[in-house]
């Protein structure tokens, strides 16, 4: 005769490997051949069975950014490829973007990320689409371009922007010091502002607070199996490489996760990241210059001001040890 023990034990298992359906599609694009902090958000996303996971798009650092180079979505789609079978989600489509930033707001940029985008949206499914993007917004900007009708059937996510409280008179003088995802395809930007697609926006100021300290890093992800080691060595890379020359400290700063915290971590009884914390406001346009110019009759945007990043890293580090141990069941 079963016992109250049993039961409990039954319906534990339920939950973990019954009961952890589906809330949203996820397509995550990404810079994935650049600051490895895609590689964290990466694994976490592919650790995580909330999410519907359609595809992961390899998208292009900055034209004048250091590792820019004409085959940056390739060498990214081979990030994501190592990263996925370490993940045990080597299934996973994975396209890439172009490294061409638009040349102006009407002339979209075609590429495999675009059609994916534009071929999901318009399918029908009764899981609403979520699109998150951790660098430049050229393949949602062009895919609206080509197909407007996306705009009403996604939601896009994106860490990128100057902090709202910056002016002409403190941004940097060269374009290369400014916020990187903006400033990656500014025209894209100023067409993803200009449309009706539903944004969720997550500013420089916000981002940048999502620091990791090398000590928990040793002893959370290093130590988490081939995955973590995976993941603190692609960290520890960039470190190796630019920590002679800015004396990066024992900090690291893990951005990317940011969209994670936004579309993962969301309350059980609503759908909304409860824990991080967002204002409504009419959407401003971008200048030229990057900054943002009030427009009163804007469609409304979601501007993130804190992301909870005890929640975030706590969640990552748990996923990590226990795909390390065999026992976090991982969708196909």
């Amino acid at each position: 005769m079963p016992t109250a023990d049993t039961d409990v034990a039954a319906t534990s298992r339920r939950w973990r490997e019954e009961l952890i359906l589906p809330r949203l599609r996820l397509i995550s694009d990404n810079d994935y051949c650049g600051d490895p902090d895609g590689v964290v958000q990466a694994a976490h996303v592919l650790l995580a069975p909330t999410f519907d996971l359609r595809c992961l798009i390899s998208s292009a650092v900055a034209p004048h950014h250091f590792e820019w180079t004409p085959d940056c979505p390739e060498r990214g789609a081979r990030v994501l490829r190592d990263v996925a079978a370490l993940a045990g989600r080597a299934g996973v489509p994975i396209v890439t973007g172009t490294a061409q930033p638009l040349a102006s707001p009407s002339e979209p940029v075609s590429s495999p990320a675009v059609e994916a985008i534009i071929d999901e949206a318009m399918r029908h499914d009764d899981l609403p689409l979520f699109v998150t993007g951790g660098g430049g917004l050229t393949a949602i900007a062009s895919a609206y371009l080509l197909e407007p009708r996306i705009a009403d059937r996604l939601t896009l996510v994106w860490i990128g922007g100057e902090p709202y409280s910056r002016t002409l008179d403190d941004l940097h003088p060269d374009v290369r010091y400014r916020e990187t995802n903006l400033h990656t395809d500014l025209v894209a930007a100023q067409v993803v502002f200009g449309s009706p697609i539903p944004l969720w926006q997550i500013p420089q100021d916000v981002f940048s607070a999502l620091l990791v300290s090398r000590a928990e890093f040793l002893h959370r992800v290093a130590t988490a199996g081939p995955l973590g080691a995976h993941v603190f060595d692609a960290v520890g890379a960039r470190v190796d490489l630019l920590g002679p020359h800015l004396r990066m400290g024992e900090m690291y700063a893990l951005g990317d996760s940011g969209t994670v915290a936004a579309t993962l971590l969301w309350g059980a009884y609503g759908a909304e990241p409860w824990s991080c914390r967002w204002i409504t406001r009419p959407r401003p346009a971008v200048s030229d210059d990057g900054l943002y110019l009030d427009q009163p009759d804007g469609a409304p945007m979601r501007l993130f001001t804190h992301l909870d990043m005890r929640l975030l890293m706590e969640d990552f580090y748990a996923r990590l040890a226990l795909h390390a141990a065999g026992t976090e069941r991982i969708a196909p």
